[in-house]
């Protein structure tokens, strides 16, 4: 396996990994990676890198409180490619979050479904009727005071699905400006990162593992 080290920033997104066909940066918390809806949404991470590179294409995306590891395809045939790979779960996605509390156990995993909460998007809720499947395991790194560092390791792909799932499990991510509340809502960010994914280069077939520790 070919192992990618985190490089330290240069600018907001630092480049994390470059070649022909792929262009993996590190988005930092608070940023789109896509443009949203209206002229104020505009800014976002696939627009600041097309400045750089005119042929980016989208792959996948994080949410805008979430910072870490995002790829994008620098040809049509890899992003194909690698869309393949993550619709069929080939991917390996791993987080690290601070959460509310102390889990009981070590490590698990939360099987709950999920859909949108329409009266109140972009917020998700668990729902058994209508939701689509969700899994994600986890697993506790160690406490910090009365908090807990944990890995996330997203079986499923669904929007707001850790955030949701900790929340679910009695230990929402700390400064989660949905699913958290009280004192667990107040940190300066969204204390959530994608710190590796582990793929398939889309070219060579070589297994990549890139990672981007947490600033937090």
């Amino acid at each position: 396996m070919t192992e990618f080290v985190y490089a330290p920033p240069t600018d907001d997104a630092p480049i994390l990994h470059l070649d022909d066909d792929l262009l993996v940066v590190d988005k930092p918390a608070g940023l789109l990676s896509v443009p949203g809806r209206g002229p104020e949404r505009a800014d976002c991470l696939i627009e600041r890198l097309r400045v750089r590179f005119p042929q980016i294409l989208l792959v996948h995306r994080l949410d805008l409180d979430t910072s870490g590891v995002v790829v994008f395809a620098l040809t049509p045939q890899a992003q194909a490619h690698l869309g393949r790979q993550f619709e069929h779960r080939r991917v390996q996605k791993r987080y690290v979050a601070l959460v509310a509390g102390h889990p009981a156990e070590a490590k698990g995993r939360v099987d709950l479904p999920l859909v949108v909460d329409w009266p109140n998007r972009p917020r998700q809720k668990v729902c058994v009727e209508t939701g689509r499947a969700a899994q994600t395991d986890w697993r506790v790194l160690r406490t910090e005071g009365p908090n807990a560092r944990v890995r996330l390791m997203p079986v499923t792909g669904r929007s707001h699905q850790l955030r949701v799932h900790m929340q679910a499990l009695g230990h929402p991510i700390l400064g989660d400006p949905l699913y958290a509340q009280g004192v667990a809502a107040d940190w300066p960010r969204l204390m959530l990162h994608a710190e590796e994914l582990r793929l398939t280069h889309p070219q060579t077939g070589a297994a990549l593992k890139i990672r981007a520790p947490a600033p937090f």
